[in-house]
Order: C-alpha cells, then structure tokens, then sequence
C-alpha cells in the first residue's frame, strides 16, 4: 500500500482505523485551538527589570496585542539570574501560546558563556517575530574627561582599573561587547553587573559607574540634558539622531560592532497556527503610526520577520558569540 498505512506487522484493519481517527482528531484539535487562542490571559514576560529597553517595548506592544487577540496581555517582568529565571518560565510553559517571553539578544549571547543555562535557547523556544533593532551606544558619566572611545581607551591604559563598566547583568550583550574591548585594547575596566538596562543606567546617571554600552532608546532624554556621554556608536553608520558621534569602526575599533535586537519567542510546541497568528499581528503592530513614532523618538527601527528569518538570525548569533567568547578567552565568572 504505497502512500498508506502498511497492514504488514500485525497491524489490522481495527488498530488502522483507530490511528486514523487519532491523527484526524489531533489535527482538528490543533486547528480549533488555533482557530479560539487566546482563551484565556496572554502572559508576556520581560526576564528584566521595569523601565529597561525590553520593558519599554513590552508595554508599547501589549494593549495592542490585547486589543488584536482579544484577551488580556500582561507584562510580567522577573528580573533575576541575568534573565535566566523569566526565560526559563517559558521554555517551562504550557506550549499553547498563552505565555510568551519578549528579550534582547542577550538570549544568543547567554548559551556562549554558561553552557549550564536551566534551558536551550534554540530547541526550547519557538521564535515568533523579531520586533525591532538598534544600535548599542559607549557612555561614559560626565565626569569622564573623554568624547571619544578612543580617548576613553587611552585614559583607561593611562590609570588601569581606574575605571568601571556598569553592565544589566553578567552574561549580557554589554559584558561580552566590553571584555572584548578590554582584551583588544589591553585596559582594565571592573565591572559591575546590575539586574537590567534600567539600573546600570541609574548607576552611569549617579556617577557609581563611569562606563557602559547600552541600547540609547531609554538614555536620549539624558541625552539631551548632558547627564551622560555617548562617545561611540556599535553601529555600521551613524546614527540619524546624533550625525556626529563617530562608529567604532571609524575610531579604530574595526569590527567592533553592537546592535541589539528584541523579539518575542513562544514555547517550544506551540502550535504554528498560533505562531502564525502572534508573528502576523505582531509584524502589523510594530508598523502601526503610533507605535513608529514612539519607537523613532527612542532611535529604535521596527523590525519584524517570519519565524524562519528569527529561527537563523538566533542560529547565526550563537556562533557569533561563543567564537567571540573563545577568542576574547571570556567566561561566565571572569
């Protein structure tokens, strides 16, 4: 019987019908569950503090997330472990799309320095969309007599461990990005892991800390003030809203390159009709006007794909990485 169930092995007429009927049943179950999510309170959970950069875009995305599915969303912020603890609550979740986590790229970076994480970051989750990117900026406190990275560089050799580095957590993107400076350079910088973008930007802001590369979208009104100094940007091009500030590259730092990304991820088994439909409002969300026009005044650019663009973007990134952590000799407790 090409193409069909083989009654070879002891398999009868009675056991063949009744696979069928499972398979056709869970097939109608799949589309009905599709065809009625939510029902019940979509939990997107933020593994980092309120006020971050992820925060930011969780509480943009939510109401309208809520008003498209119908159902209320949540932001559920649980900043712990460098993320770990909120992350590791979806890969655990009930694969039906119900719980959702929305993080930056410091999901691809965690996997190059701790291979002991509660969780896979490509098998246990099933990515939905990217939501948007941006370019990650070198700040220095006011106090810093530099404009440039490059003139930070040559403080930092002058007076080795003079100068710390606040970072939202151990394992993060700005951890790896600024230990590979130091190993590059040769300057010594402490650190000092903080739960979040929002507390290492207090910190740069109070003068505990005299450096950092963080996401600008929730640093431009300090900005603007003068409370704190961007001296570089980890982009390819200068960025739109400060045509002055020089690249790394063009400062020496070739391939020195910063650009966090944030996307929202389901557990791992849910459904593709219910990846499809988050993945098809999402892409309509982050390009409704409203939503342009904050995430624009905070320098991010709206950025979705399919689940397969995300799926190798995620891929792509974690070789980056650990080749990054192997080179720069950067381990989980440095």
């Amino acid at each position: 019987m090409p193409g069909g169930i083989s009654l070879r092995g002891g398999l009868g007429w009675p056991s063949a019908i009744a696979l069928l009927l499972a398979v056709a049943s869970f097939g109608a179950q799949a589309q009905t569950g599709a065809q009625t999510y939510p029902t019940q309170t979509v939990r997107l959970i933020v593994p980092f503090p309120a006020g971050g950069s992820n925060d930011v875009m969780g509480r943009l995305l939510a109401p309208h997330l809520e008003k498209a599915l119908g159902q209320t969303v949540i932001v559920d912020n649980r900043p712990a472990a460098a993320g770990q603890v909120g992350t590791e609550a979806v890969a655990r979740a009930n694969p039906d799309g119900h719980t959702l986590l929305l993080v930056a790229s410091s999901h691809t970076v965690q996997p190059a320095l701790n291979p002991k994480l509660p969780y896979n970051s490509e098998k246990d989750f099933a990515p939905v969309s990217l939501v948007n990117t941006n370019a990650m900026f070198f700040f220095v406190h006011p106090s810093v007599p530099a404009n440039t990275l490059a003139e930070f560089v040559a403080l930092a050799k002058k007076e080795p461990g003079k100068y710390n580095y606040a970072s939202p957590g151990v394992g993060s993107q700005t951890q790896l990005t600024v230990e590979l400076l130091m190993r590059r350079t040769g300057i010594k910088l402490q650190h000092i892991p903080y739960r979040g973008g929002a507390p290492a930007t207090q910190a740069m802001l109070s003068g505990e800390t005299h450096f950092t590369m963080l996401a600008p979208n929730i640093i431009f009104p300090h900005i603007e003030s003068g409370k704190i100094r961007p001296i570089a940007t980890g982009d390819r091009k200068r960025h739109p809203r400060l045509p002055n500030l020089s690249t790394t590259a063009e400062q020496g730092f070739e391939g020195l390159v910063a650009i966090q990304w944030v996307g929202v991820f389901a557990t791992a088994g849910t459904p593709r009709p219910v990846i499809d439909r988050l993945n098809k409002e999402i892409n309509r969300i982050i390009h409704l006007p409203d939503v342009v026009a904050v995430l624009d005044k905070q320098g991010v650019s709206p950025n979705g794909s399919t689940p397969e663009e995300f799926q190798a973007l995620i891929s792509r990134e974690i070789d980056q990485w650990r080749e990054i952590a192997r080179e720069a000799n950067i381990k989980l407790n440095d």
